[in-house]
């Protein structure tokens, strides 16, 4: 039913003069095409006619009437499973029996005879709302199926452009990598991101825009492939920064930025460099157990300043040591009563398992996650990242 074509009624009745009463009392509405009618005389007749007319929005129905009446017809088009369609049952006031079993079959209003046209017409306009109204909630629930159908597919390439082979380099025994994401919504600004640069060099990034949902989404998929495509040019984590500040200044929509946090590991040495860029610091996890914050560049997020340069910092990892990257999803995670899980808890999980590798790790983080969480709903994005060097 478009907004500006007719409302067909149909009026079911067996007494033929009602067709030019219908039409001489309503010829204003039939005259400004509001309203079309159609006329059968009997249940049967009505249904044959809905084949013709299936956009007949309002039957207008008598009780009484040969072939097929008109609480025999209700039942039949209940059968329609059509909620757009309303029946509007007419019979004679003495007939409230009849009326009420309308009204229990699921017929939407009734009139009684003799007809008040006035009366009739107001009944037929709060029917039309009705319809209008169940219209407009089965295209929103179209809209929002459509929508979903959308994320699902957005969900499926983002997921799509991160990592998720693990391992990822399986004739590399220098050193052990994995990472895990869950996003609190179908799609989320959370990113984590590793390769090799060369022979020596693994580069690994972890981010969090600062938005969720779809636009959170395009700007990680952005953020990412610009990252990324600094990196691998060979630039070290304060370059690679300075680069990739600028760009995403200059295609920063709605205040949107990133934080950041990008190192290189030079797996043969095991000398990592790293920039900071307005991001949790990660944790050290050291082969006797110890658990430390790794320093911080002081840097800020990318995407708000681009006439800034970030800063680099450098540690020496020892064989064994690992890296565990993460994003505010984990410590900031809070439980039914507005409890954070906290950068303590999560570093008491990095030492109970720092004998663990990275994926068993990251396991039990999420595991101690879950247990902490338990009944609160998610909600920021959760990802972690680790690395283990364990040089040849």
């Amino acid at each position: 039913m478009a907004k500006n074509d007719p409302i067909k009624i149909m009026i079911v009745d067996d007494e033929l003069d009602l067709e030019i009463l219908f039409r001489q009392k309503f010829r204003k509405q039939l005259k400004e095409n509001e309203w079309n009618f159609e006329f059968a005389t009997n249940g049967l007749h009505a249904l044959e006619m809905l084949v013709n007319h299936p956009d007949t929005a309002i039957i207008l129905s008598d009780i009484n009437m040969p072939e097929m009446d008109g609480l025999t017809l209700l039942a039949r088009l209940n059968e329609l499973k059509n909620p757009a369609l309303k029946t509007v049952i007419v019979s004679a006031y003495g007939d409230m029996d009849n009326i009420r079993t309308a009204m229990n079959r699921g017929a939407f209003d009734f009139i009684t005879k003799p007809i008040n046209f006035e009366d009739l017409e107001i009944t037929i306009r709060k029917t039309i709302d009705q319809i209008r109204v169940l219209k407009r909630a089965n295209e929103e629930h179209e809209e929002l199926l459509a929508l979903q159908h959308d994320l699902n597919i957005a969900a499926e390439i983002q997921h799509s452009i991160l990592p998720k082979i693990f391992p990822p380099f399986p004739d590399r025994s220098d050193f052990d990598i994995h990472a895990y994401m869950v996003a609190a919504k179908s799609v989320g600004g959370d990113f984590y991101d590793f390769f090799l640069i060369d022979e020596d060099h693994l580069g690994m990034v972890i981010a969090d825009v600062s938005d969720k949902g779809i636009p959170a989404a395009i700007y990680m998929a952005v953020s990412r492939t610009i990252i990324r495509a600094a990196a691998l040019k060979g630039f070290s984590p304060r370059e690679c920064m300075d680069y990739s500040n600028q760009l995403l200044c200059k295609e920063s929509v709605n205040q949107m930025f990133v934080t950041v946090f990008y190192g290189i590991l030079n797996t043969r040495t095991g000398e990592f460099e790293y920039t900071n860029g307005g991001h949790n610091p990660p944790f050290i996890v050291a082969a006797s157990g110890t658990v430390t914050g790794l320093a911080t560049t002081r840097d800020i997020v990318l995407g708000v300043m681009d006439d800034i340069s970030f800063h680099q910092k450098s540690i020496q990892l020892q064989p064994n040591d690992s890296l565990f990257l993460y994003t505010d999803g984990v410590t900031e995670a809070m439980n039914t009563s507005y409890e954070l899980f906290s950068e303590a808890r999560l570093e008491s999980v990095l030492r109970e398992t720092s004998n663990q590798v990275p994926e068993e790790v990251i396991q039990s983080v999420y595991s101690s996650l879950g247990l902490f969480t338990a009944g609160a709903q998610q909600s920021d994005d959760i990802t972690m990242m680790m690395v283990r060097y364990h040089p040849k």
